[in-house]
């Protein structure tokens, strides 16, 4: 089943190829920081707010933990 291969495939776990993260809305004050730091991850949206438009890589990752780590209203977070 093509479905259920692709899903296992791109599951996105810790470990995995990729991980997702999440911006919350109701926290961010839309100072751009992340965007600054990873680019490649984060954008800012029509609303003035950062928002993950990428899934994480191995070659992204410190970046992103930076970019959570340094986000001044801690918005920024893996999903589980």
């Amino acid at each position: 089943d093509v479905c259920s291969s692709d899903l296992d495939k791109n599951k996105l776990t810790e470990g995995s190829d990729f991980m997702k993260i999440k911006v919350d809305q109701n926290l961010c004050i839309g100072c751009g920081l992340c965007c600054g730091i990873c680019n490649e991850v984060f954008r800012m949206n029509e609303h003035e707010k950062a928002e993950a438009y990428q899934p994480a890589n191995d070659d992204n990752q410190s970046a992103l933990q930076d970019a959570i780590d340094s986000c001044p209203v801690s918005a920024i977070a893996w999903e589980d």
